[in-house]
């Protein structure tokens, strides 16, 4: 990969991630700060220069937003293929719970090797998915797309299992944890409140509903049908 510094290559990770879940061609600065955590000024600033380089790494156009070009694409692929095997490598083999390996990896994410990347997916027989259900890149930047919807997408009384859940609030992956609502979880929405209220979600098999709001069930996308295997 090429040798870039690790703010770049969070910038390339985090507008690849918001334009994958939100399925649009360009992200907006004010996306990628709240992203970020950063001023909406310092963001400007990171794309014009990412916009400078050569080989060019995104395509930014003023109050347009940006998007990454195959080069920037390439790497922020990369980079995200070192974190969900860094994710999914803390979780197996060390034991940590799914709130707790997103930190660690954005930490090592930079600064593993090659060899150490390779000696990782072959220890875990090559994984196709994160402790989180995102897909990781293979070696060659190919990345597997499924046919997923949002939370709030599904419909009132449609079966569904949970296949990926946003990383990046360890407190609301504490939260769906003790309600059951992690990976796999068959699930069914049985009611959705007006003006903006709340999901009630249904563990299938069970009399057990959640009230989940909007913001929340957001972060959680499932996959229509059951995963064949009770819940965990």
């Amino acid at each position: 990969m090429t040798t870039l510094s690790p703010a770049v290559e969070d910038y390339l990770k985090a507008i690849y991630e918001i334009q994958s879940e939100g399925d649009q061609d360009r992200v907006s600065t004010s996306a990628l700060a709240d992203c970020l955590g950063v001023a909406r000024a310092s963001v400007t600033g990171m794309l014009k220069k990412l916009n400078a380089m050569d080989p060019k790494l995104v395509n930014y156009i003023r109050y347009r937003g940006v998007q990454l070009t195959p080069a920037g694409e390439k790497i922020a692929l990369e980079v995200l293929r070192h974190h969900r095997l860094i994710e999914l490598y803390l979780s197996e083999a060390l034991g940590y719970s799914w709130d707790e390996v997103h930190q660690e990896a954005d930490n090592l994410e930079h600064v593993i090797s090659e060899d150490l990347e390779d000696r990782i997916a072959t220890l875990l027989g090559h994984p196709q998915v994160d402790p989180h259900g995102a897909p990781i890149p293979d070696r060659d930047g190919n990345i597997s797309r499924r046919e997923e919807v949002q939370l709030t997408q599904l419909g009132i009384h449609q079966p569904a299992h949970i296949s990926r859940v946003s990383d990046h609030d360890p407190a609301m992956l504490r939260y769906l944890q003790e309600l059951g609502l992690t990976l796999n979880a068959q699930i069914e929405v049985t009611e959705k409140a007006p003006f903006s209220g709340p999901l009630h979600i249904r563990l299938i098999g069970t009399e057990i509903v959640h009230a989940l709001g909007r913001q929340v069930a957001d972060y959680i996308f499932v996959t229509l049908g059951s995963t064949g295997r009770k819940k965990s």
